[in-house]
């Protein structure tokens, strides 16, 4: 009993520590998922393409801040003696994280876009529709 307690106290004190999202960025993604799978409109997919395009670039700028880094450590290793090698490991894991996000959210955007196409489309054809379906009733409207 008292190993189990302390094998979960030390399990969630490792899982707490390699969290890597805050409770904000937890809680903003869990809103873009929800606004994901809701989007029905056409606005609703411009504006999930906006933040995904935003999202890409955020990622990138730090991705590009995080070689600038990188290059230092790299340049300059003997500053920081034994702790250089982590800092390159650490630093290096940033930049391939950082490009996956954001190529991630790239793949995103230009799914959302897709479907506001398709929606528009949709909605255009409906109201074609529509037109349509009032002048084959009322022939004499103009």
């Amino acid at each position: 009993m008292r190993t189990r307690n302390l094998f979960t106290a030390l399990s969630f004190s490792v899982l707490a520590a390699c969290a890597q999202l805050s409770h904000h960025e937890a809680l903003q993604n869990t809103n873009i998922r929800k606004a994901s799978q809701n989007a029905r409109t056409r606005s609703d997919h411009d504006a999930l393409t906006q933040y995904f395009e935003n999202t890409a670039r955020e990622m990138q700028t730090k991705a590009k801040e995080q070689k600038k880094l990188l290059e230092h450590y790299e340049d300059k290793g003997y500053l920081y003696g034994r702790r250089a090698q982590d800092l390159k490991s650490h630093t290096y894991a940033l930049v391939r994280k950082y490009e996956a996000n954001a190529e991630e959210s790239i793949k995103k955007a230009a799914m959302h876009r897709r479907m506001a196409t398709e929606q528009a489309q949709r909605e255009f054809a409906a109201r074609k529709g529509q037109i349509v379906d009032a002048a084959t009733l009322n022939p004499n409207s103009n």
